[in-house]
C-alpha cells in the first residue's frame, strides 16, 4: 500500500493540501505533548536520594544533550532558556532520524524549516532589543562605521536563509538519494538483492549522522547568535 502523500481538506470551494511532512510533525507534536506531561509527572515523584531509572533517566539524559548543545553559548542565561530549545532539539532530531521507520522527514519541507529559522531570528532580535532597547540595538548594525550598516543588515537577514536552506538541503537530500539507491535495487531484482547489503550503511549516514549534525548546527548556530544578545560581555 502505497503511503499517505498528502491530506487533502475541502470546505466548499476551498481546498486545503496538507503534506505527508507536516502531518508526521503534528504526530511528533502530540506524541511529545503527551510524553512531557508523564515525564513530569515522574519526575516529580522521584526521590532525589535514589539513582534515576526509565523515564527519569531518559529525560536527565536528553537534559545533558540540550545543556551541551547550547551551555557553551548562553553561559548565565543557559537556564532560562532551556525549555524552548530543549523542546526544539528534542523535537526537531526525533524528526530528522523519522525517515528511519519510513515516514516522511518535517524537515525536508523548506516552509517547515523557514518557519522555525525565522522564529529563532524573531526570539534573537526581541530578547536583543529587550534587554538593551531598540536604538541600541539600531546602533549595533552601524558598527564598526557607518558605511558598513547594508552589510551588517543583510548579515542579519542572512542567518534565517542560511538556517533554513543548510537544513533543508541535507535532510531533502539524503531523503532522494536513499529513494534513488532503493528504485534502482527494486529494477535490477533480483540481482539488486545484494545491493541490499549497502542501503544499512546509507541510513546510517543520511538518517542518523546527518540528521544528527543538522539538529546541532541548527541550534548550536541558534544559541551562539541569542547569546551575542542577551549575556553579559566578558
Amino acid at each position: 500500500m502505497d503511503q499517505i502523500s498528502a491530506l487533502e481538506l475541502h470546505f466548499g470551494s476551498f481546498s486545503l493540501v496538507i503534506p505527508q511532512s507536516i502531518l508526521v510533525w503534528f504526530g511528533i507534536c502530540i506524541f511529545f505533548g503527551i510524553f512531557f506531561v508523564v515525564a513530569g509527572k515522574k519526575i516529580e515523584k522521584q526521590d532525589p536520594t535514589k539513582a534515576s531509572k526509565g523515564l527519569v533517566y531518559l529525560c536527565e539524559e536528553m537534559l545533558n544533550l540540550v545543556l551541551y548543545v547550547i551551555q557553551d553559548n548562553l553561559k548565565e542565561k543557559t537556564k532560562k532558556y532551556i525549555p524552548v530549545f530543549g523542546t526544539c532539539i528534542i523535537m526537531m532530531l526525533v524528526a530528522n532520524l523519522i525517515g528511519l521507520i519510513g515516514l516522511q522527514n518535517p524537515t525536508s519541507n523548506v516552509s517547515f524549516n523557514a518557519t522555525l529559522a525565522v522564529t529563532m531570528w524573531f526570539m534573537i532580535q526581541g530578547n536583543g532589543i529587550k534587554k538593551n532597547g531598540l536604538l541600541a540595538r539600531m546602533k549595533e548594525l552601524t558598527e564598526p562605521m557607518i558605511l558598513l550598516t547594508p552589510l551588517n543588515v543583510i548579515g542579519e537577514l542572512a542567518l534565517p536563509i542560511s538556517l533554513t536552506m543548510r537544513l533543508f538541503g541535507n535532510i531533502l537530500a539524503g531523503s532522494i538519494i536513499t529513494m534513488l539507491v532503493y528504485g534502482l535495487l527494486k529494477s535490477l531484482m533480483p540481482f539488486g538483492a545484494i545491493g541490499l547489503l549497502i542501503t544499512p550503511f546509507l541510513h546510517v549516514y543520511f538518517d542518523i549522522f546527518s540528521g544528527v549534525i543538522q539538529t546541532y548546527i541548527f541550534f548550536t548556530l541558534g544559541s551562539f547568535f541569542l547569546g551575542q544578545q542577551v549575556c553579559e560581555e566578558e
